[in-house]
């Protein structure tokens, strides 16, 4: 079941970043991340009641952690989209974000997948770089520090501290954490557009509200299946699978703007499928 979760949660993350990035085309992506964000929060403060569960004060301080890294992480990964190259960029981002969860439950929960398990991991976490290529990319001569790198590697440390800090939560608490999470990542995400854009970073212009709230919901949405399947599963495997996300971008930006894959993406989507499977699969 957990698997099962994880896997919808990756598909429902792949959605709303393919969403975000329509959104960041008609007004300020700093906007976009910000009023999505803010989108999450009312509508986990609605459905919160239906939930139950009861928090205690190490749930909302663990709900808030999550909201510090999550800030972090999406301020830094912007930042080196911005001004790196997304093949790089983004498949950092974003094994670093998979690996640090899994590396965490091995060594400090005593976690042990089966060996077909490890196999899907693997297979799992190379599907996130090849889906992540950018086809056609030109090649760049190898610096020590690419633009973009040292943001790219801050980005996947947050959403792998987002990811771990979460699964500390109890299951008991509901969405409690959650929603201390998101109030968070929103009070520090529009201190800093402020303070270093002024209004124009948290206006969102009227063309993209439609898309930026879809945005936010299934965001929200998302992180309620994540802490579902953490609470039921491995951390290691739950963490992974949802780090699968690039695969959802990658192929409705396939269908819906008629992008073409090119042969690594294709490799990767072949490789999420296959990781998916023998992880499903195992003991």
């Amino acid at each position: 079941m957990a698997v099962a979760i994880a896997l919808v949660a990756a598909i429902v993350y792949g959605s709303s970043d393919f969403l975000g990035g329509l959104a960041s085309r008609r007004t300020a992506t700093v906007s976009v991340v910000i009023w999505s964000q803010a989108v999450g929060l009312v509508l986990l403060a609605v459905v919160l009641p239906l939930f139950g569960g009861h928090a205690v004060p190490a749930d909302v301080g663990w709900g808030a952690l999550c909201g510090v890294a999550g800030a972090v992480a999406i301020a830094c990964l912007y930042r080196g989209l911005a001004i790196g190259t997304m093949g790089v960029v983004s498949p950092i981002s974003a094994v670093l974000g998979a690996s640090i969860p899994l590396l965490y439950g091995l060594v400090f929960r005593g976690e042990h997948p089966s060996l077909i398990a490890y196999a899907g991991i693997i297979a799992a976490i190379a599907a996130v770089v090849f889906v992540s290529a950018e086809p056609g990319a030109r090649a760049q001569r190898t610096t020590l520090f690419p633009p973009g790198l040292p943001e790219a590697l801050l980005a996947g440390v947050g959403f792998g501290a987002y990811f771990i800090a979460l699964a500390q939560t109890r299951a008991d608490a509901g969405m409690v954490p959650l929603l201390a999470a998101r109030l968070t990542s929103v009070i520090l995400l529009v201190a800093g557009g402020l303070a270093f854009g002024g209004r124009a970073n948290v206006t969102l212009a009227r063309p993209a509200f439609v898309l930026t709230a879809m945005c936010g919901a299934l965001d929200v949405t998302a992180n309620v299946l994540y802490i579902v399947a953490a609470h039921h599963g491995l951390l290691a495997i739950v963490a992974v699978l949802t780090s699968l996300y690039p695969a959802a971008t990658v192929g409705l930006a396939a269908i819906v703007l008629r992008e073409r894959l090119g042969r690594l993406q294709w490799i990767g989507v072949a490789l999420a499928l296959g990781g998916a499977v023998a992880i499903s699969a195992a003991p």
